[in-house]
């Protein structure tokens, strides 16, 4: 009929194929979505949900210490924030439980490897957050967007590692501090207690430094296989290790014995050092058998700091017991 040729047809125009699109005028278009993230991070996807079940409760037991008061036990666990902490706490080996990441994150370098650090190490949860629940997780510090959960640190006992020293058949050599609060100088104490053969290090359970992120970074890892133990009464500890045959040896300044002529180094002995500036307490002091000074022809009236000191004394005892 004359008038059909008028009318649109309706099939060809629904055909499928080619069309005419925005020959690339669309930024967005181009834009692609980047690797597919893990299955922890997607959402909706079960191991997700059970990732965020998981990191919850945890996050509910933060805070609590485990243990029995004098049993060593747990500390607390603690949350590193920020991206530059977090990436340096995952390059270091720290031990971690969860990434937290936020959602809708504008990611740069340093999110990107944080989140490839996690999963390559294994038994990292990652969980994505939105802001608010970041900001609740986090106490409301600055993030980022990133929060690395450190999982509490599992302290020895005291007598704990004079009787690993025995069961390896060699006479203990453990260091105890002295009101160090300084996590640096801990993990610096446990790094040179691991170079020299010690057997670990002791802190007071009270206005100490403990097994935090920094300790840990600071170790180079070692703390992973040197016990750090933890003592509710430092001087009652250091009696515990009198009765059992050890010598207590307190460094200090003005101490009666030189270094070089402390023979003690070479049998069963517990290095006490004290804060740098402060030295040695009262009663921790007195409880010691001997007190030993470091000699230093250079003159420097400043003490030396904790991780130091220790290096020295340690590689003294080392170089007597080969």
């Amino acid at each position: 009929m004359p008038g059909n040729s008028a009318r649109p047809n309706r099939r060809t125009s629904q055909k499928k194929g080619p069309q005419i699109g925005s020959g690339g005028q669309s930024r967005r278009a181009l834009k692609g979505k980047g690797p597919t993230p893990p299955a922890e991070m997607r959402k909706g996807h079960p191991k997700q949900r059970a990732a965020e079940a998981k990191a919850r409760k945890q996050q509910s037991g933060r805070g609590r210490s485990g243990g029995a008061p004098g049993r060593g036990g747990k500390s607390a666990a603690e949350l590193v924030v920020g991206r530059n902490p977090v990436v340096e706490a995952l390059r270091a080996g720290v031990p971690a439980r969860t990434l937290y990441v936020q959602q809708f994150l504008d990611t740069d370098d340093r999110v990107t490897e944080a989140v490839k650090l996690a999963v390559d190490r294994g038994g990292v949860h990652l969980v994505e957050a939105p802001r608010g629940e970041m900001d609740r997780i986090t106490g409301g510090l600055n993030h980022q967007g990133l929060a690395l959960q450190i999982p509490a640190y599992e302290y020895a006992h005291p007598d704990d590692l004079a009787a690993d020293a025995a069961d390896a058949g060699q006479d203990p050599l453990i260091v105890a501090l002295d009101g160090v609060t300084d996590p640096r100088n801990l993990g610096a104490v446990v790094r040179s207690v691991a170079a020299f053969g010690g057997h670990g290090v002791v802190v007071p359970e009270r206005r100490a430094a403990g097994m935090t992120a920094g300790a840990w970074k600071t170790s180079a890892g070692t703390a992973a296989h040197t016990p750090v133990a933890r003592a509710t009464n430092l001087t009652r500890a250091l009696q515990g290790y009198q009765k059992a045959g050890l010598m207590v040896v307190g460094l200090a300044a003005d101490g009666e014995t030189d270094l070089a002529d402390l023979e003690a180094l070479a049998g069963p002995v517990v290095v006490v050092i004290g804060s740098e500036g402060k030295g040695l307490s009262r009663l921790v002091g007195e409880t010691c058998d001997v007190r030993v000074r470091i000699p230093m022809p250079g003159g420097v009236a400043e003490s030396l700091n904790a991780g130091v000191a220790a290096g020295i004394v340690l590689y003294e005892a080392a170089r007597r017991r080969r």
